[in-house]
């Protein structure tokens, strides 16, 4: 609750002073895709924040979160197309780790987490990358899962495209931090409530597993 009630500085670029090695991972948050498959404007801007800042910090880690979110298309993932992006535009394969399965912020977290704890160990610092109404709600809840996982990662940054619209309410954040605490069932239905998931595939209980 103490993470939730802080007030989050929402950065243009990312900092100065993040660490220089692999210990530092960026974190990019995904979008939904077009029915086709293809990236939204949205996410194509954040990527671009994410490039800059991946110009910044050379040997950092990027994550890119993100499932498959295209109406007609199964086989395309927002982390794939994500990645797909970045590397067309320079980033060296090497440093991409797609996390593919996620349909929500929460699980953003939790299998982000899942994939650092088991194959990156060295990761020590991570930034958010996202639209600015989405930074708090990232930043809350990646440091809410290290704080479940008892995880000694910490988030030390964040870089964000400021989008003309959006928002994410309170009830939002509410429903994201009760998936997390594992009653997937009550989030699931706060979402359908309260947030407007446009044409998504039905979101599958997959935090649950």
């Amino acid at each position: 609750m103490d993470l939730w009630e802080a007030p989050v500085t929402v950065y243009d670029a990312l900092q100065d002073d993040l660490p220089g090695d692999d210990s530092l991972c960026l974190i990019a948050l995904g979008f939904q895709l077009n029915p086709d498959g293809t990236i939204r404007e949205e996410l194509e801007e954040r990527l671009k924040v994410m490039l800059a800042a991946s110009e910044k910090y050379p040997n950092a880690l990027i994550v890119c979160t993100g499932g498959g979110t295209a109406a007609d298309d199964p086989s395309a993932t927002e982390a794939g197309r994500m990645a797909e992006w970045l590397e067309a535009h320079g980033v060296d394969p090497s440093r991409l780790i797609a996390e593919d399965r996620s349909l929500t912020t929460a699980q953003n977290a939790i299998y982000t987490f899942d994939i650092l704890a088991k194959l990156y160990p060295q990761v020590k610092q991570i930034a958010v990358i996202t639209s600015d109404y989405h930074i708090a709600t990232g930043v809350l809840l990646f440091g809410a899962e290290a704080i479940l996982r008892d995880s000694d990662i910490e988030i030390v940054g964040n870089a964000a495209w400021h989008a003309p619209g959006g928002t994410l309410s309170t009830m939002f954040q509410a429903g994201a931090l009760i998936e997390l605490s594992g009653d997937v069932e009550t989030a699931f239905e706060i979402y359908y409530e309260t947030y407007d998931i446009h044409e998504l595939p039905p979101l599958h209980n997959d935090s649950a597993q």
